[in-house]
C-alpha cells in the first residue's frame, strides 16, 4: 500500500518579492510492502543438496592429481605450495604464514611414556586417517610406502578432491612432514588447516605433538 510523505506544500520564491508564494505539487513516496521471511522447508534443503550432487556428477570437480606429488628428488622434501591460498606444507618457510605449518613429532607428546618405532607410528597414523573425517570428507589411501602416505580426501557433495601427503624423513628424529592441498580453486575456507588440526588432535591422544609446542 502506498504511503504519502508530508513535505511542505509551499516554497518561497527567490525573487525580490519575498511576500509572493507559489504552490508546489506534494511529493509522493511509494513504499514497497515488506515481504515476510520465508523459512526454507527441510525437504527443499534436501532437494537443493541433491541438485548440487547431480551438478557435481555432471561437471567433475575432482580435478587431476598433480604429477609433482611425493618426496622431491633434488632436495628431499615434500613439494612447496602454489601461490594460491588453498595449500599448507611443512616444507614452506616459517615466515610464510599463509602456507607454512609445523611438522609433527610422534614421540613428543606428554602422554607418550615410551618411545615407539617408525613402523608403529605409521600404524597409528593410518588408524587416525581411516577413522577421522574432517568436514565429512572421505579419506582414501592411494599410495603407501614405508615412509610415505598419499591420501585423497573427497567432499560429500561436489566430489572435490584434496591431496594430503605424510612423510617420515630419514634420521633419528621422530619427525613427520605433511602437505595438504586442494586441486582446484584459489582458496579453501581453511579446509586444509582444519583437516590437519583434526588429525593432529587425534594423534595427540596417542602421544604425538606438534613441533611448534617444543
Amino acid at each position: 500500500m502506498a504511503s504519502i510523505a508530508s513535505p511542505s506544500i509551499y516554497s518561497y520564491c527567490t525573487s525580490q518579492d519575498h511576500n509572493k508564494r507559489i504552490s508546489t505539487v506534494p511529493r509522493i513516496a511509494l513504499c514497497q510492502p515488506q515481504q515476510p521471511h520465508r523459512q526454507i522447508p527441510r525437504r527443499e534443503i534436501i532437494l537443493r543438496s541433491s541438485e548440487l550432487a547431480i551438478i557435481g556428477a555432471i561437471f567433475s570437480f575432482s580435478g587431476k592429481r598433480p604429477d609433482y606429488l611425493g618426496v622431491q628428488k633434488n632436495t628431499p622434501a615434500l613439494a612447496l605450495c602454489p601461490s594460491t591460498k588453498n595449500c599448507i606444507s611443512t616444507s614452506e618457510n616459517v615466515s610464510d604464514i599463509t602456507h607454512y605449518t609445523p611438522p609433527w613429532n610422534y614421540n613428543g607428546g606428554r602422554t607418550r611414556k615410551k618411545p615407539v618405532s617408525r613402523e608403529m607410528a605409521m600404524e597409528e597414523l593410518l588408524q587416525v586417517i581411516k577413522s577421522t573425517k574432517p568436514d565429512k570428507y572421505t579419506p582414501k589411501i592411494v599410495e603407501k610406502k614405508d615412509d610415505y602416505v598419499l591420501v585423497e580426501y573427497e567432499s560429500p557433495i561436489l566430489g572435490i578432491v584434496d591431496d594430503v601427503e605424510f612423510w617420515f624423513p630419514p634420521g633419528k628424529k621422530s619427525m613427520v612432514e605433511y602437505r595438504s592441498a586442494s586441486r582446484i580453486g584459489d582458496f579453501d575456507f581453511d579446509v586444509n588447516r582444519k583437516r590437519i588440526k583434526a588429525l593432529r588432535m587425534e594423534l595427540e591422544k596417542k602421544g604425538w605433538a606438534s613441533e611448534a609446542s617444543f
